[in-house]
Formats: C-alpha cells, structure tokens, sequence
C-alpha cells in the first residue's frame, strides 16, 4: 500500500515539531495527473509525506531457500515550519530512514533508523531523480540505467546493495492516482504512487560480530514504491494491512485493506485495492468488494504485547492467495524514536499450496492507534 503506511508511523514523530509550530501550512492536495519520469523519481517538497520503500526477500550465494530479508526506506516530511522562515536551522524538511535485515538463519530481526532535518550536507533529498539521504545512508537511482544504488553503513550490520529494474514502473489506481477510501461526499485520501516490482537485486551484507568480516553476498527479487500525499488516513481508520509481492512467474501482486474502528464495517474494512500485473502485460486492478484478508496465524509480541496476523489468506479476484513469514517475530518496535511500533515482514506467498512467490506483508495499527 502507500507509504501513506510509513510516513503515518513515522508521522508520529512530528508531534513536538508541529505543537511548537506557529504557523499554518497549506499543503497541496493531491490531484490525478499523468506522471512523468524521470522527474517523479525525485521529491516532491510541497507536499506532506513522500518516501522510497525497498524491500526484497534474499538468498545466500548457492542456496535456493530465502535466507535473508530487506527492508530500506527513506521519508520525506514537511513539518508545518513557517515556509517564510530565512533560518538556516528551521526544520523546513526532515529526512527519515528505517533499516532492517529479516535473518532467517538466526531467527533474529536486525533494526536501525536515522532522522535530521535537510541541509548542512547532512541529510537532503533531489528534486530531479532519486537520491536522499541521511547521515551517510543513501538510496540514488542512475540515471542511464535506472539501477538503484543503497548504501546503509549501520552500527549493528552493514548494507550495500543494487537494484536494477527488469519492468516498467507499475503505476497504481487509477495511472497513479490512488484512493485511500471511498469518495463519499467529499475528498477520499489519496496519494500519487508507483511501484517497480521485480527488481533484480544483489547485496552485501555484513553483520556486526559475524565471523565473515567481508560480509556475505545474497541475490533475489526486490520491489520499490515511491508514494507522496498530504492526506492522512480518515480518522475512522484504525491501521491498514498491506503487501507487495513478486511471483516467481514474473507477475506482481498489490494489495492493502485500511481497517475501520466500526465492528459492523464489511470484513472489517473501511477500504481495499489490489493490483495484479503479468509481465509484460497491462495492470489489472481490483474494486474492494473483489478484496479480502482473512487471518490464518496470529503472534503476540513480548515487547508490545500486540497480536498481529502474520499470515493471512487473501482473495484478489477469483484467485486466493496465503501468506507465510520467514519468521514470525518482525516487529519494528521504535516507540523510543518515532513513538510507533509495527510489524514488517519478510515473507513467502502461496497459491494452491505451494509457493508462488517472494515479498513483504505490513501492519499497522496492532500496537495502538495510527498517528492522527
């Protein structure tokens, strides 16, 4: 789904910037137009919430069983600064960005986050391209090629990788234009977002205290969504599930629920979408009445003590799905830092028993309400 997803979590963050604020902000509402890139691979300021979210599912060098996964991703946030304020220090545009490594190996998730305000050459986002970056992480996309060049040199583990498009960007809604609920009598939260599943990825990964100094190289499938809004969630929402998925066939599967705080809502849903595109072939979307979850396994977190369905079954269309973890505990517990915790979470998809193919399922929402 959006990362209307992420930038709500890491929203939170903001509290204590946008209470000592003193000026109100008009943010742009979002609007159907026609994306253009290479100038949409970059930001765009004006508004709210943006981020580049890369995930990918990995295997070790020489094995076929998915050993590793990876989750970057770097937000834009525009705090309601004064945009006439001439200090240098004015926090007119913060730069965000989560790290975390899915070690099934171990049975361990590995999490690092970064956050500063743009400026100073510490933190910055282009306007022309992908290329953001925090301290010295950094996600800049070639403009020849397209690949896709991430750098995270954390405390904890180490990544460097290169994702290199094999599709053309997946535009989702309605050519990009994507609804967070029903229209209704007025204007439905929406985003302009595109995704570039099936990138061909290779990484190197090093993890502090691994006997490997060199790090060790993992190859795969990855998927990329670039998503910006103004818009938050309504406020009869009370998280959302979301998955982005790569099938083994080359096709790509979206789909997201934003569930309701109302029992009596269908399903529990105050919205759905997916989005399947066979390689080579155009997208089909899907109406929410077309998409279902439905749990299959639930975990409770020891820190939390939220009880997420970490493996659901999910209708899209006339064909059913299931999703599976590579391993249960994937919680992103960052209530020290951006005051959310949420549960990401590397995964297997399934049709008809077997598997089908390789991506990530987000939840949100399950640890306490989403930031308002």
């Amino acid at each position: 789904m959006n990362r209307l997803r992420r930038c709500l979590l890491i929203a939170s963050a903001l509290g204590p910037v946008a209470r000592a604020a003193r000026a109100e902000l008009d943010y742009p509402p979002v609007a159907r137009r026609r994306l253009e890139f290479p100038r949409d691979f970059g930001a765009h300021l004006p508004y709210r919430t943006e981020w580049w979210y890369l995930t990918a599912v990995l295997n070790a060098d020489g094995s076929p069983q998915p050993a590793l996964g990876v989750q970057l991703t770097f937000f834009r946030i525009r705090p309601p600064v004064d945009p006439d304020n001439p200090s240098r220090f004015a926090a007119h545009q913060l730069v965000l960005a989560h790290a975390a490594l899915a070690d099934a190996r171990r049975g361990a998730l590995l999490h690092e986050e970064r956050i500063a305000r743009a400026g100073f050459g510490i933190a910055g986002v282009s306007e022309l391209d992908t290329d953001v970056q925090v301290d010295r992480w950094r996600l800049q996309r070639e403009p020849g090629g397209g690949a896709y060049r991430g750098s995270v040199p954390g405390t904890r583990f180490a990544i460097e990788l290169t994702a290199t498009p094999t599709q053309a960007p997946l535009l989702q809604g309605e050519q990009g234009y994507s609804r967070k609920g029903a229209a209704g009598g007025g204007a439905a939260p929406a985003s302009l977002y595109y995704s570039e599943p099936q990138l061909a990825l290779r990484a190197r990964v090093s993890i502090a205290g691994s006997s490997d100094s060199n790090g060790a190289v993992f190859g795969g499938r990855g998927w990329l969504d670039h998503e910006w809004s103004s818009t938050l969630l309504p406020p009869q929402a009370a998280g959302w599930d979301w998955v982005g998925f790569n099938l083994d066939d080359g096709s790509a599967l979206t789909a997201f629920r934003i569930r309701s705080k109302d029992p009596d809502d269908p399903d529990g849903a105050r919205f759905a979408y997916a989005s399947l595109r066979a390689p080579g072939g155009a997208a089909r979307t899907f109406a929410a009445s077309e998409v279902a979850f439905e749990p299959l396994q639930s975990w409770t977190s020891p820190r939390t003590r939220a009880v997420y369905p970490v493996a659901q079954r999910i209708r899209v269309g006339s064909r059913r799905f299931e999703t599976r973890p590579l391993m249960p505990d994937q919680e992103l517990d960052a209530r020290a830092s951006s005051g959310i915790a949420y549960w990401e979470g590397a995964s297997e998809l399934l049709e008809d028993g077997r598997v089908v193919g390789r991506g990530y399922l987000e939840l949100t929402g399950y640890a306490g309400p989403p930031p308002g």
